[in-house]
């Protein structure tokens, strides 16, 4: 954590300089996560937990040095997912999970505050930074969503990177992956309708996603959710990530959320609107809002997971319901600086 202190020290006397020499010292926050899981104390790699903090921490400087030179919310969500779906510590772009058949299947989204214009693509396989598609989807195209080969093609007509779908494997996930295929093959569980089928949910496989918001200097919010999905996913699966309102969401009015969890839960309860509903219609504050859906409503159905958020005011919640959550984050405002990179609950 010596790197984190030596930058915190190091903004801080910018931002004191900053106000020595009269000029006002405007509020910007970035919140990052890189999912939530069964990651208990003591149990991690110590050197998995050391890359996992370090690729937090350039999150965090790739986002402030957007927020920090006047740039927008969407840029610095959009940079800094990028540059965790570039870290293989994370369960989004390179290394991702592997889907039942050996691949990789993507999701993400993006949500701006200030238009409550929203992109995302889901099922994509050859989109190096599914972030970025989401962007382009949002803003070059009619429509929300795009899926699958169509979602690919449109990426490749904006001039996105391809890359083939191994890119996103790393040894790690594969080993993870073929533990889990031998767990499935001798258990079995029964579905809704009482119909047994091999298709378990492992705990601590079941979720695994990036994601950012931000408050920038002129008041705007925006929020970006990226996954690989469910390890040894079958079907086609789709979770909350891709979904606005669910997975994902921004509003100036409120605050913007990006979710992890088990996100069949997650859809159902619709996690990331329901809080910005709580704020709006139910005047509850961030935090507790948060709390109630991540601690009380989502346990009350089965499901477990985090959110990170940040409200139009800069405060920020980072709920979660299982033992860890890969998070981070920064403030600035006339009163100093603010940054921490953490994992496990406090």
């Amino acid at each position: 954590m010596k790197f984190t202190w030596i930058v915190f020290l190091c903004f801080l006397s910018v931002n004191v300089l900053a106000q020595k020499a009269g000029r006002p010292v405007s509020r910007v926050v970035l919140v990052i996560h890189g999912g939530a899981g069964v990651l208990e104390r003591g149990k991690l790699d110590p050197l998995r937990e050391r890359e996992a903090l370090d690729a937090l921490n350039r999150a965090l400087d790739k986002g402030y040095s957007i927020l920090d030179s006047g740039g927008s919310a969407l840029d610095a969500v959009e940079q800094v997912v990028r540059v965790l779906e570039d870290d293989p510590s994370f369960n989004a772009g390179r290394g991702a999970v592997f889907t039942a058949e050996g691949r990789h299947e993507l999701d993400a989204s993006i949500m701006n505050g200030k238009t409550l214009a929203a992109g995302a693509v889901a099922g994509v396989t050859t989109i190096r930074n599914p972030i970025s598609a989401a962007r382009a989807v949002m803003e070059k195209s009619p429509h929300v969503m795009l899926s699958g080969r169509g979602a690919e093609e449109f990426a490749r007509l904006q001039g996105l990177q391809q890359v083939d779908n191994a890119y996103f494997s790393v040894e790690d996930r594969r080993k993870s992956w073929q533990q889990q295929r031998r767990r499935d093959s001798l258990a079995t569980l029964k579905d809704s309708s009482g119909k047994k089928t091999s298709y378990i949910l492992a705990p601590g496989e079941k979720f695994g996603t990036v994601g950012a918001v931000a408050l920038d200097a002129n008041g705007n919010l925006a929020a970006a959710t990226s996954t690989g999905g469910m390890s040894n996913k079958k079907f086609g699966r789709i979770g909350d990530s891709p979904l606005i309102g669910a997975g994902t969401y921004a509003d100036n009015k409120t605050a913007a959320i990006s979710c992890t969890g088990w996100g069949e839960y997650f859809i159902r309860l619709v996690i990331a609107k329901s809080v910005c509903d709580r704020m709006e219609l139910g005047h509850e504050l961030l935090e507790k809002a948060a709390d109630i859906l991540i601690n009380e409503k989502l346990p009350a159905l089965g499901g477990d997971g985090g959110l990170i958020a940040v409200d139009k005011d800069g405060n920020i919640a980072m709920p979660f319901s299982t033992p860890g959550m890969f998070r981070g984050y920064l403030r600035r405002d006339a009163t100093g600086m603010q940054r921490q990179v953490a994992i496990y609950k406090e």
